[in-house]
């Protein structure tokens, strides 16, 4: 018996959901009282953010991968 996933077919690219779930939780962060929920938002802000950054430099047409 084989469970079947539920496939969705993305219509942003990876970096731009990045950057609006980054800007989702900046916002979210602003209304919130400080103390450790707050500051975890921020902290998957600046993730995300660093994220969508690292998905482009490896995308990037002159990156060349390693040598193994």
């Amino acid at each position: 018996m084989t469970a079947t996933r539920k496939r969705t077919k993305q219509t942003q690219s990876l970096q731009e959901r990045l950057l609006t779930s980054a800007d989702k939780a900046r916002e979210r962060a602003q209304s919130m009282p400080p103390g450790k929920p707050r500051d975890m938002l921020l902290r998957r802000a600046m993730q995300d953010e660093v994220t969508s950054s690292l998905t482009d430099w490896l995308s990037a047409p002159g990156y060349r991968r390693p040598a193994q």
